[in-house]
């Protein structure tokens, strides 16, 4: 009987690594990836040349010249996709601004800062056509307000490919280019889960570049 336990004990402990294993090879062709709905949007350097988008996974807002009004959806990012998200070093939070925003800008960042670790907090700076074309790159279906503005927090991946949802059933013709800010519940339940497979997404190709080396 003891045998019998020693080798079903062995057993477990050699399929179960190999299952795991065939379950990510699997899910490499099988994994449910975020859709990309605009390909190839312009890159953050031409804002600022210290940051980019390649390479790395970005949350891109537009607060607009008057983010005084709507920095409860900056409080609102904050809580519910940066705090979960911020331990990935390959994640970062792209705000852009008009430059007439800078002072109010300053008091935003510093009130976030005080109960939150602004390591992948990037703000930056620039003339008004400058904003808008970074925008307008992102192909979405809605334009920036007057002051620039818009509450949709974007996803940018690290090929500066812009995802969303072709399929979102709050959605007229189902596509979700961004997440509204104002709303905690869209940013909970759509936004956070998103960002999660996007993040997996690079993870798995990882491991299987990895595992690909080994062989």
């Amino acid at each position: 009987m003891k045998t019998t336990n020693k080798y079903i004990v062995l057993s477990i402990l050699f399929i179960v690594p190999l299952l795991f294993y065939i379950f990510l090879s699997m899910g490499m062709n099988n994994f449910a990836k975020l859709p990309v709905l605009t390909n190839n949007v312009v890159d953050v350097s031409i804002v600022d040349k210290n940051y980019k988008f390649e390479g790395k996974i970005s949350i891109v807002l537009f607060p607009g010249s008057k983010p005084e009004l709507v920095k409860g959806e900056i409080f609102n990012l904050n809580q519910k996709i940066y705090k979960p998200f911020y331990g990935f070093k390959d994640f970062q939070m792209i705000v852009v601004c008009p430059e007439e925003s800078k002072t109010q800008i300053i008091k935003i960042q510093k009130a976030l800062g005080n109960y939150t670790d602004m390591l992948r907090w990037n703000f930056m700076f620039a003339k008004d056509e400058v904003v808008k074309a970074l925008y307008d790159s992102f192909n979405t279906n809605e334009s920036l307000d007057a002051n620039l503005h818009t509450s949709m927090a974007f996803i940018i991946d690290k090929e500066l490919n812009l995802r969303g949802r072709t399929d979102d059933k709050d959605m007229a013709d189902g596509k979700l280019f961004g997440y509204n800010m104002g709303s905690v519940g869209e940013l909970n339940d759509k936004m956070k889960d998103d960002v999660k497979v996007v993040l997996a997404e690079y993870r798995l190709a990882l491991k299987k570049n990895s595992a690909d080396r080994k062989k």
